[in-house]
């Protein structure tokens, strides 16, 4: 295979580690603090975690190793979503586990944790983990969304690893991978099996989080991915002068990343879904925020801008939402095959009308017919509507345009309106990792040993003090039971991590309210550029504006 110089280069990068972990496994000792407690819900947590709830948070010092040596034989699993830095959090563990000794052995299971169940692994090796060192993407093993939590299940997975001598098993995740480690952590300690189970925090958008974990990995290389583009738009934008660009990117349940990219980028307009929720804001409602912006540019001869949509955006409307719950009501059991027998779209559109409330009709008619359309089209496996899959970018360019039609007739607005649609997501989730999210990766998989060499069981890997260099990172780590808390899922209570929304009252949006005004009428572009990987500290280093601002520094 041809390699290109960035790929060769990036091999031979040395990932920064914290610096209590930098001498070496033997010199790590392990601080204990105080007993934790379950975000929510404490009482029902605890009854159902009575192993692993209530632990102490640890940090590693530097110090003599007082583990118990051994020979340890360890899993890997990566699961959900790719997330940029993946490889290097296996690549971390695996350092770590030969650095305490050359007989320790690294499984990696194909897949997701579906390897896990079918005993389906590589055994990870020198030559095999080096092609992998420092690359985007989850090919070293490859991941799934396999989930893990029946008890059959976790028999199946406690037998595997009785079968290879099996000790630990590291899942790397989001909050459904680490509440599935949280709960096979249970298992494991219940039934006594001796096979203790560590989380590592992964997503790219941003809602594993909490004052513990201060950012999952992937969410900074992704970010500057995408801020890159939309900085690339915004220069064209100002270019021609003659297009608005509406740019959806991911995020369905958190605003993280719309909002971390607004901030690189200082576009007109972004959307923050949860400030949409906050306000009960309805669809009119924020076509006409975005209405305001495009005639106050165009007063000033400015017929162009740049909005940013979060993916999830049309879930934080409350309208939105009930007529959503109406429609998967409408089309329930056998009426599905009824509505899609009926011979045109004006058969289906009765059909529609008949069986909505008024309220929800009234939402329905003023969406675009090819959104309409797209509500009754993508259906998931139980017949529910996929809102991931609706064009909320093309939503919102479409209704602002009949907004400033109806403006132009009013004689309040005067300009052109001219539209461009973009959607960025899969561009994001296998870049070539940050410096960053190296480092922060690698500390994550290394740390991940030190937890299993020390007898860990049910902890997340846990790397703090981010926005300083990685020398003064903190090394530790937090039971995965302080995160969960009761929701009611598929007409169950379960017990899940809780997932962390934008908050309004945190500093980077308050950052972004004021400066926003400013920046949905003036052209305030600003252009990141490509991630920077040679070079000054401030400019390869640097963390997300969003981590920056939660920690107090300055952008």
């Amino acid at each position: 295979m041809k390699l290109s110089p960035l790929q060769k280069a990036r091999y031979e990068y040395t990932p920064k580690l914290p610096g209590m972990l930098r001498n070496g496994v033997a010199e790590i000792c392990v601080k204990e603090g105080e007993p934790t407690q379950s975000v929510a819900d404490q009482e029902q947590i605890k009854a159902l975690f009575p192993n692993t709830y209530g632990k102490r948070e640890i940090k590693f010092e530097r110090g003599k190793n007082t583990s118990v040596p051994k020979i340890h034989k360890v899993g890997v699993i990566l699961s959900g979503g790719q997330a940029p830095g993946g490889h290097n959090v296996v690549c971390g563990l695996y350092d770590a586990l030969k650095a305490a000794n050359k007989e320790n052995v690294l499984y990696g299971f194909k897949q997701g944790p579906s390897g896990l169940l079918e005993d389906d692994y590589i055994i990870l090796e020198d030559d095999y983990i080096d092609a992998y060192r420092n690359t985007g993407g989850f090919d070293i093993i490859g991941s799934g969304r396999t989930k893990l939590e029946t008890p059959e299940q976790f028999a199946v997975a406690a037998e595997v690893c009785k079968k290879h001598g099996i000790t630990a098993i590291v899942i790397i995740g989001g909050d459904d991978s680490n509440t599935n480690a949280c709960t096979l952590a249970e298992y494991m300690a219940a039934n006594n099996t001796g096979v203790q189970v560590i989380g590592c925090p992964k997503t790219i958008d941003g809602d594993l989080k909490n004052e513990d974990i201060e950012v999952s990995f992937g969410f900074d290389t992704a970010t500057k991915t995408y801020s890159e583009l939309i900085g690339n738009i915004e220069r064209d934008c100002n270019s021609s002068k003659k297009y608005w660009h509406f740019i959806k990117v991911m995020g369905r349940s958190a605003s993280h990343v719309a909002l971390e990219c607004a901030l690189e980028t200082q576009p007109n307009i972004c959307l923050i879904g949860e400030e949409v929720a906050a306000k009960k804001m309805s669809l009119s409602e924020i076509a006409d925020q975005i209405a305001d912006s495009v005639e106050k540019r165009a007063a000033n001869g400015n017929n162009f801008g740049v909005a940013i949509i979060p993916e999830g955006i049309v879930e934080f409307v409350p309208e939105f939402s009930k007529l959503i719950a109406e429609i998967n009501e409408l089309l329930a059991g056998e009426k599905t095959a009824e509505f899609n027998a009926l011979p045109d779209w004006k058969a289906k559109y009765a059909f529609i009308e008949a069986g909505l409330t008024k309220e929800s009709m009234a939402v329905f008619e003023i969406l675009p017919q090819g959104i309409q359309q797209q509500l009754f089209l993508e259906r998931d496996p139980h017949g529910n509507v996929q809102v991931s899959l609706i064009e909320s970018e093309k939503l919102f360019a479409e209704m602002v345009g009949e907004k400033m039609k109806a403006r132009k007739a009013a004689g309040t607005y005067v300009g052109k309106y001219a539209t461009q649609h973009h959607f960025f997501g899969y561009e994001g989730r296998c870049a070539f990792p940050s410096n960053f999210d190296s480092d922060y990766c690698y500390s994550l998989g290394y740390n991940a040993f030190m937890l299993i060499s020390y007898g860990y069981n049910g902890y997340l890997s846990k790397v703090s003090n981010l926005s300083a260099p990685a020398e003064e990172w903190v090394a530790g780590g937090m039971p995965i039971t302080k995160m969960m808390n009761i929701e009611r899922r598929n007409g169950k209570d379960k017990p899940v991590i809780r997932k962390a929304l934008t908050e309004l009252d945190g500093a980077p949006f308050k950052y972004f309210e004021a400066n926003r005004d400013k920046w949905a009428v003036e052209t305030c572009f600003t252009f990141p550029g490509a991630i920077q990987y040679y070079g000054p500290a401030e400019v390869c280093d640097r963390p997300t504006i969003t981590l920056a601002l939660e920690q107090g520094k300055e952008i």
